[in-house]
């Protein structure tokens, strides 16, 4: 299998992403690595790690803990923080709740995963964050298609995709008024074959959660989801034990989990190969409307 990847290429986007990670450390003062302990932010905390190596680098981990996320994503997250010397923040969706800045869900069907915008964003302003790091891809969905490398937020954390600056000849323009900041996404041009190619040549250690592992799930709306403590099934709905792993990470309450054997970065990459569906349709929160993602974004979401 490493012999049939494309390793210049996968190159070509280490060095645009690591060109990106030493712009965001040139042109702002606090930024912060957005991380869910997916796949997609443990690349990137990979790539700042080459990007200034031997020094640490040079970004605050900020988590948005839904209170409803994986055990071994947030066991995942703590090691990595501890091993590499970053300091972690975490944004807690429960103190949001508590404090009365969101109101949760209520029904079967309920999810904290839209309340994490208010969390984020209060989490930015607390940490006076410039810029925050995020592991988008062009590729995930279309609204992810319409942003930049950096992408302009104003003083509310609000996205107006109608209005993003050019990026002509790869000089990207940080600049901005008090209370505003960006968002940037240094692997907008990778693929999710590309990530997974990427962290087999790599050898990145990755959360359990990605290889097939028994779990205990129910079948939604023909999205299979854990059978946590926290999930309300509805009539008809039975939990069975299943050979699962994650394809995307996120709350348990919409990360849809895949019938899969596949044990070893090698089966990920011949799994992925043969999808015919991205990643983001086993994410029940992209169900809800057509518009579900772009709308999340403008009102400050990822």
């Amino acid at each position: 299998m490493t012999k049939t990847i494309n390793r210049n290429h996968l190159r070509e986007l280490e060095s645009e992403a690591i060109f990106i990670m030493r712009e965001i450390a040139t042109q702002f003062e606090r930024p912060v690595l957005l991380f869910s302990g997916g796949k997609d932010s443990i690349l990137l905390v990979h790539l700042a790690v080459k990007a200034f190596y031997p020094a640490k680098i040079p970004f605050t981990l900020l988590h948005i803990d839904t209170g409803h996320n994986f055990q071994e994503t947030l066991k995942f997250r703590d090691d990595l923080a501890e091993k590499i010397g970053a300091k972690l923040v975490v944004g807690s969706v429960q103190k949001s709740i508590d404090d009365g800045k969101v109101t949760e869900e209520t029904g079967v069907d309920a999810s904290r995963n839209k309340l994490q915008t208010s969390t984020l964003l209060d989490s930015i302003a607390e940490l006076k964050a410039d810029a925050a790091i995020g592991g988008g891809r062009r590729d995930e969905e279309k609204a992810r298609a319409k942003e930049r490398f950096f992408s302009h937020r104003d003083a509310f954390g609000q996205w107006d995709p109608k209005n993003q600056r050019p990026e002509l000849w790869n000089l990207f323009n940080g600049k901005k008024n008090v209370g505003e900041h960006f968002r940037v996404f240094p692997i907008s041009n990778w693929t999710e074959m590309d990530v997974w190619q990427y962290i087999l040549m790599e050898d990145i250690e990755m959360p359990s959660l990605y290889y097939t592992h028994k779990r205990k799930v129910f079948n939604r709306d023909g999205m299979w989801l854990a059978a946590e403590s926290f999930m309300e099934l509805k009539e008809g709905e039975k939990v069975e034990e299943l050979d699962v792993r994650c394809r995307t990470i996120g709350d348990v309450t919409c990360t849809g989990l895949t019938l899969s054997m596949a044990d070893n970065l090698e089966d990920i990459v011949r799994e992925v190969a043969a999808a015919r569906e991205t990643e983001r349709g086993g994410r029940s929160d992209d169900r809800r409307s057509e518009a579900a993602m772009e709308d999340r974004k403008k009102e400050g979401y990822f």
